[in-house]
This record gives C-alpha cells, structure tokens and sequence, in this order.
C-alpha cells in the first residue's frame, strides 16, 4: 500500500524505481562474477581481505607516518621514519628540476606554460566541433607559441639551447611530434604494403621490417652517432631533432602494421562500392576505406600510443633528458638519496594521467564508432 506522500508526490516513486533496478542489476553482477560459487566466494573474499590489507600498508606509509614538510634542505625527520613512512618532502624541493630539468630557473614559467598549451591542445584536439581545417590551424598555431617559449630570443626573453631542456616539455614534445608524424607515415606504408606495384610494396615491407627488427634503442644510436656522419660539413642537427626523426620512424613502422590489420578488415563490398561510384583512389581511401579500418583497429592503436608516450624515457642513452631522466637525477643529491621511491611514485603519476587519459578517450571514440556496444 502507498503512503500518503507517495499519492500526493507521484514523481517520488518514478524516482526510486531507476535506483533500485541499479542495484539489482549491481547484485545481479556481483552474484553472477563473484560469488557464482562456493570457491568463486572464498577467492572473492580472500582478495579483498589481501586488497584491504594492501590499502592499509599503503595509506599508513604514504599518510599517517610520511613527512610531508622539512625545514630547509635538513632530511633528519624523513630519515627518521625511512622505512615506515614516506618523505613526500623531496617532491617540493625537487618538483621543479623533475619537470622542467636543467632550464634557467628564473624562466622555468616558460616551460611551464609550454606544457599548459601542449595539454590544452590534446584536449581541443578532441572536440568534433573543431576537427578540419580550424583543428589544423590551431596546431599550428600552437606549435609556433611553444617553440617561442622554449627557445626565447624575442619579446625580451633570453635565448635557451636546446642542451637545457628537460623534463615533461621534452617528453610532450617527443611524443607529440613522433605520433603526429608517425601516424600518417603509417597509413601510407601501410598503404604502399598494400599497393599492386611490387617496387612500392617491396620497399615499404622492407622499411616495416627492418625498423620492426632492431629495438629503439639502436635506432637511437643510430640517429646520435651514425646520422651525422651522412651530412655535409658544416651542418650539424641538434640531437633532439635526431632522436625525433628515429622516434618518428619507428612509430611509423609499427602503425602501418596496426593500420593495415584494419584495412584488412574492411570488406570487400566497400571497394567495389567506391569503384562503382567513380571515386579515385585517394577520395575512396580519404573517405570509404580508411575511416572505417581505423574505426576497427582504435584499441591496439591506442595501446601503441601509450607504449610510446612511455619509450621516450629511452632518449636517456643518447644524453637527452626527458622527464624519467631528470627524475633519476634528481636524486643524486645526497640529501635526498634515499627517497627514489617517493620521487618515482611522482613522476609514475603524471605517467598515468597522460596514459589514463588516452584510455578513456579511445573508449569514447569506440562507443561513438558502435552505438550497440
């Protein structure tokens, strides 16, 4: 029987029903994925016995026993807790050499904003309303502003080599440019793979497998040390530039790979269908074959992004320091030597934020490409 409040307010009910078909749904959930069975239940709870245990350590080392706070360079109180509690006193004391690395502190604001229009970009980069010509505009834009920052030398600020960069504005950089270039060199290797003329198709197999064959890290060398012995006498590229063009190329090899497992996928029926509207070769790629095979392979891609986002760190051999690298040195202070674990845990942070955020972008694109999923 219904109160006299529910006939008098109607809506109250409507509003109870969405809630508790919710939570059916959640124990219907739980009861089918959890505790299914006698031992699905004994697994269940043992895990989350062992996760509680896991999160208690974890809020007692890096809450209730951490330093947060030390005067001056003095680490007497972060020693005295080594072992039981965190020192995230080395993260403020640290914090900016970790990001911005060996870059005059006085015009570390430079850097900083760098990063700020290199974040912002990512995050206009995803809004339809802005793909086309204004997204191409903005860009480049964009990238104009960030290499005036970085290197100065006009509006009275202080030119900066590129020997002084460091931190999270080499590694957006890195991975900017290496997945922005990367990508369209790996549709049309993936393409030329594809391609009906053996001299096209030879040579873009060999490129795949050939930089798919060595690890980064020899590419690497090669652009430091090999690269510039091919250039004319008196030319000289920086070796940012160098690792870039390795980074890049490596990308690309192993995005044409991913591209042409979703060109594969793309039925046969989709061609003819293009062939019969007269399109030409590149109209029925731009707009029939390629926007559906990336629509099929937007996982892996995105896994491959995330896996190179975090194989900048490996720049370190060839002198460059990205943000792991100055993290490491950072930690050199003898102050501050024992505390790597808190200064990993810093930068393992910003690691996630950016990966996380690709994560969840390329779900978004995968339900909006598959209304039923």
């Amino acid at each position: 029987m219904s109160s006299a409040a529910d006939v008098q307010n109607p809506h109250s009910l409507s509003q109870m029903q969405p809630a508790s078909s919710a939570a059916r749904r959640a124990l219907r959930w739980l009861r089918a994925n959890l505790f299914s069975s006698i031992s699905s239940c004994l697994i269940t709870l043992l895990l989350i016995a062992l996760l509680a245990k896991m999160l208690a350590g974890l809020a007692q080392w890096g809450l209730r026993d951490a330093v947060f706070t030390v005067p001056g360079n003095d680490t007497s109180a972060c020693r005295a807790v080594r072992g039981v509690g965190a020192c995230w006193a080395v993260i403020p004391e640290k914090y900016r050499f970790i990001l911005f690395g060996t870059y005059p502190f006085d015009q570390q604001w430079r850097p900083a904003v760098a990063t700020l229009i290199f974040i912002a970009l990512f995050f206009l980069s995803t809004r339809r309303s802005l793909w086309g010509r204004k997204l191409v505009y903005l860009w480049a834009i964009a990238l104009v502003l960030i290499a005036v920052l970085m290197w100065g030398g006009v509006f009275g600020m202080p030119f900066v080599v590129q020997d002084r960069w460091g931190g999270l504005p080499v590694t957006l950089i890195l991975a900017t440019f290496g997945l922005a270039f990367g990508f369209p060199l790996g549709i049309l290797v993936a393409l030329g793979r594809r391609s009906k003329l053996p001299a096209i198709r030879s040579l873009c197999v060999l490129y795949v497998e050939l930089i798919r064959g060595v690890p980064l890290i020899s590419l690497l060398f090669m652009a430091s040390v090999m690269f510039p012995l091919f250039m004319p006498d008196g030319v000289n590229i920086d070796k940012l530039l160098r690792a870039q063009i390795a980074i890049v190329l490596y990308a690309g090899a192993y995005l044409a790979e991913v591209i042409r497992g979703g060109l594969q996928a793309v039925p046969r029926g989709q061609h003819e269908a293009a062939d019969a509207l007269g399109l030409s070769y590149w109209r029925k790629q731009r707009l029939i074959i390629l926007p559906q095979a990336i629509r099929h392979v937007i996982p892996p891609l995105v896994n491959t992004f995330i896996a190179f986002f975090k194989d900048t760190s490996l720049v370190l051999i060839i002198g460059i320091f990205d943000l792991l690298t100055t993290a490491k040195t950072a930690i050199i202070d003898p102050a501050w030597q024992s505390f790597s674990v808190e200064v990993y845990a810093f930068v393992a942070v910003i690691y996630f934020a950016f990966c996380f955020a690709m994560s969840r972008y390329s779900r978004r694109l995968e339900a909006e490409g598959n209304p039923k999923a």
